[in-house]
């Protein structure tokens, strides 16, 4: 990483958390106090993580839930090895293209855009394989069940992005009775108690994995979807099984990201580190328009190659190799003009030779790197019968192309935005991370890469740093904080600039760093309600 240099006033508002006996960052205070007291009760990163992930969906309901999933790379101390997770459910076997017909896209609410619920499947799994073993599922959930059953005082930016979605939950019955309590969204540090949730929180940890798929969970989601005209069937339930699988990777300046690969967009960061690796950025001064502008390309010609390739990989071909092979960024890379904005088309790759996150890191050298999530706030803002969880809409992201690789069918999963990032260094874990945000993913992942290789930024600078994000076409929003003669220039090169002064669409940042002699550096942005927390 290089020494730090000139940046455009980009001071942190907090300052990295430090600590040796583990640490903990999510997108809610109350849930990273969960996973710390998980270990410090001989937990290990992968318990504190689920405990989290659990708690998250009692108080953020609208971004993660039990009716989503889940995704993971964990670094396994003992082994020496990066795992990856695959937690995501597949579409349900009547999901045809010709049942779609009545749509012109995806629909992104109500019954149609749901896919199985994979995160909890995910949980279990990653808990069999890489738990401390000192900590069942029923002492991890624990926590969640207390504050779905007793509540918790709402937190600000949860409770705006709740209160915004007041509409969309009064178009379910179930919705509307257990999130819109007295007809109204609860307001900031109101109380809100979720019983019904805990309930089935209570079904899970008593009953394990089966009580969700093939017990009265399943049961009454299918019973209460199929009342309103809904795919699900107990077969699909009972069929629905996470993946562990190999991480993809690219090089950058000899950090090496870590992803997960399609059908998630992952590979969308890693084909755009692989174009402006050949870029001096750190000779370019931070901020400016020569910088902004090389990345801003370099991310629209991933996002393209994205929505041309990136699909279920056990279902469509692919061409991974080539997204990923030097010889496409070298090809791909010349199509950049330094000077001027495009509107880049997918390319031809060769075969050469999005939402919570959190992560957490223990005394043993285990980092986990874990997103959870319903896509939209409130997913498809349908919630399942009397079980009081919502349903995700992760559907939405099949396109109803017939003969594009990511075209709905039966038991196939979608184009998933959620990606958990993972940085290695001499093949040694060097850190954990994530930002979260739909299509802001895989670009805060590259910017906030890039933030702290090429400019010297520590973890939380490089996390509240100004972002950008890529609309489509020539369109681009930008954070304030960017200087206005630096957003003309821009334009003059034929961007459509979108000046953004909150930080609604630019997601939301989690990191740790693995130092020397066991001490870890955490980071968490301010564009969320959650914290970095250590001991």
């Amino acid at each position: 990483m290089k020494e730090p240099t000139t940046r455009t006033s980009l001071a942190a508002g907090r300052s990295p958390v430090f600590a040796t006996g583990g640490l903990v960052a999510t997108s809610q205070p109350l849930a990273a106090e969960v996973g710390l007291q998980i270990l410090r009760e001989g937990g290990n990163a992968m318990d504190a993580a689920i405990a989290s992930a659990a708690a998250l969906n009692v108080v953020e309901p609208q971004s993660t839930g039990v009716g989503g999933d889940m995704f993971m790379l964990y670094w396994d101390a003992d082994a020496k090895e990066l795992l990856g997770l695959n937690g995501s459910g597949k579409s349900p076997a009547k999901a045809t293209l010709s049942r779609y017909q009545e749509f012109s896209v995806m629909p992104e609410t109500g019954v149609y855009s749901s896919t199985l619920p994979g995160a909890v499947d995910g949980w279990f799994a990653a808990h069999e394989r890489c738990g401390s073993g000192k900590k069942n599922m029923a002492e991890l959930l624990k926590p969640a069940i207390q504050y779905a059953e007793n509540g918790f005082p709402l937190s600000p930016i949860i409770g705006r992005a709740w209160a915004n979605q007041t509409e969309k939950l009064k178009k379910c019955e179930y919705s509307r009775r257990f999130y819109l309590p007295s007809g109204r969204a609860p307001r900031v540090g109101e109380r809100f108690r979720n019983p019904k949730l805990g309930e089935s929180l209570r079904v899970i940890a008593d009953g394990g994995r089966e009580a969700f798929y093939e017990g009265p969970i399943a049961e009454e989601i299918v019973r209460y979807t199929n009342e309103i005209g809904g795919l699900f069937e107990l077969e699909d339930f009972a069929a629905t099984k996470c993946e562990w699988i190999e991480p993809i990777r690219a090089n950058y300046r000899g950090y090496e990201l870590c992803e997960i690969p399609p059908s998630g967009q992952g590979v969308t960061a890693l084909v755009c580190l692989n174009l402006i690796d050949a870029y001096p950025l750190e000779e370019i001064s931070y901020g400016s328009a020569d910088h902004l502008h090389i990345v801003i390309e370099a991310m629209k010609f991933a996002f393209a190659d994205r929505d041309r390739y990136v699909a279920d990989m056990a279902k469509a071909d692919v061409p991974l190799k080539g997204l990923l092979s030097s010889e496409y960024a070298d090809e791909r890379r010349k199509l950049i003009d330094e000077a001027k904005a495009g509107s880049p088309e997918a390319g031809s790759p060769q075969d050469w030779n999005d939402t919570i996150y959190l992560t957490v890191a223990d005394s043993q050298g285990n980092m986990c790197s874990f997103i959870n999530s319903l896509f939209h706030h409130f997913g498809s803002g349908i919630t399942g019968g009397e079980t009081g969880i919502v349903l995700q809409n992760r559907g939405s992201g099949f396109v109803l192309e017939e003969g594009h690789p990511n075209c709905i069918a039966p038991g196939k999963r979608p184009l998933h935005t959620i990606i958990p990032g993972f940085v290695m260094k001499d093949e040694e874990p060097w850190m954990s991370f994530g930002v979260m945000g739909g299509d802001m993913q895989p670009q805060g992942h590259v910017q906030v890469l890039s933030n702290m290789v090429d400019f010297g930024m520590d973890i939380q600078e490089a996390i509240e740093a100004p972002r950008f994000r890529v609309l489509g076409g020539r369109a681009v929003a930008i954070e304030s904080g960017v200087p206005e003669g630096v957003l003309q220039e821009l334009e003059s090169r034929g961007h459509d600039v979108r000046r953004a002064g909150g930080y609604e669409g630019f997601g939301g940042g989690q990191g740790i760093v693995r130092l020397d002699d066991g001490v870890f550096m955490g980071g968490s942005d301010h564009r969320r309600d959650g914290c970095a927390a250590g001991f």
